[in-house]
């Protein structure tokens, strides 16, 4: 069997190992319009020997948007922007997919502007408070009763992540992962509560897989299918979504998805190897997992790497420890001491930070 060292082909790349850099919201887009930085440019080709890394959730268009300064990938000069980060990371050796991530209902109309309101399946509101603006003192506001997205507006919004995925590959990302995890929009139609539609996007499990399946076929008719990966969550209770069904969801899911893409990214949440396994035999292609097989699990670290070897996962993404170890894959190989990930690692690069505003990847991955 491999191990998590070893070389692994994803379409059309050849890492040159199995450790993956789980995508991190940063919320670092300080340039104008939500853009990259050169800071985040620096941030990226630091860990750029990481097998893959995936970027941080980008929103496809601008009512994608659920957090402060979050990067977008929906114009031309967002698309621009990211030149410099892609470029840093392949002149350092490295390979870089882009994420996509819809918020859905986990926004505000403050937070959003131009007078745009939260799009979602169903007009049911999601738990929590959300922070509407950047500046000191913190505002937030509870989550509002979402639009329920018309027909029409689901097909938008299918296009919407077909355009950004294009944007990403002319920005030279090696390739998209779309973010079906952590309740946001795919995952609030997957849900059980979340999504209360009664036409073909609800309903039975059937129903509610109509709408990443559509996504995903969409998306790899536009940049092709070797290029595109998804990311899932099975379990996840983010933001107040119930997944009742999740045995029967999450198999009929991976059974319908092209069996040509990159990768399919599995978030593991406590309590769920068996689906984990079930999901590893349903899935034929190359199987990524964010492994928490229990809550002492957290953060995923080198007692993971053993997952590789075992044949549970072809590749394994770290998320909190890459934030405090850009030379992740270095000190693992070695068995290194890890720099730990407390509280300051998490600072955005400003007085606004992780203690004041958590960023749920960031706790999470």
């Amino acid at each position: 069997m491999p191990n998590a060292f070893d070389p692994i082909t994803i379409g059309p790349l050849t890492l040159p190992n199995r450790v993956a850099m789980a995508p991190l919201a940063r919320r670092r887009a300080y340039g104008d319009g939500l853009s990259a930085t050169p800071l985040m440019a620096e941030y990226y080709r630091q860990r750029a020997t990481a097998g893959l890394i995936v970027a941080e959730a980008a929103q496809p268009s601008r009512v994608g948007q659920g957090y402060t300064d979050t990067p977008g990938l929906h114009d031309t000069a967002q698309a621009a922007s990211w030149r410099q980060v892609t470029d840093a990371v392949h002149d350092a050796g490295g390979r870089i997919y882009a994420q996509l991530m819809h918020a859905g209902r986990n926004s505000h109309p403050e937070l959003l502007g131009g007078g745009l309101h939260p799009l979602a399946p169903s007009a049911c509101a999601a738990e929590g408070v959300v922070r509407v603006h950047g500046g000191e003192p913190a505002v937030r506001k509870p989550y509002p009763i979402p639009q329920a997205l018309t027909l029409q507006g689901i097909a938008d919004t299918i296009a919407d992540f077909a355009d950004a995925a294009a944007n990403a590959i002319d920005a030279g990302f090696d390739g998209v992962e779309l973010h079906g995890a952590y309740g946001y929009l795919i995952q609030q139609f997957l849900s059980g509560n979340a999504n209360r539609r009664t036409d073909r996007y609800g309903g039975s499990v059937a129903g509610r897989v109509r709408f990443p399946l559509d996504l995903v076929d969409a998306v790899a008719a536009r940049i092709g299918a070797e290029r595109l990966a998804l990311r899932i969550s099975p379990g996840c209770t983010a933001f107040g979504l119930e997944e009742p069904d999740l045995h029967e969801l999450y198999p009929t899911l991976v059974d319908g998805l092209p069996r040509g893409l990159a990768y399919l990214h599995v978030f593991e949440f406590p309590g769920h190897r068996d689906l984990t396994v079930k999901l590893r035999e349903h899935w034929a292609g190359v199987f990524m997992l964010n492994p928490h097989e229990t809550h002492h699990d957290w953060p995923a670290g080198p007692r993971q790497l053993r997952l590789v070897d075992d044949g549970l996962a072809d590749i394994l993404s770290f998320g909190t420890l890459f934030i405090s170890n850009p030379d992740l894959v270095h000190r693992l190989r070695l068995g290194a001491p890890l720099a730990a990930a407390d509280e300051t690692t998490f600072y955005r690069g400003d007085h606004r930070g992780y203690t004041d505003y958590p960023c749920f990847e960031e706790v999470l991955s």
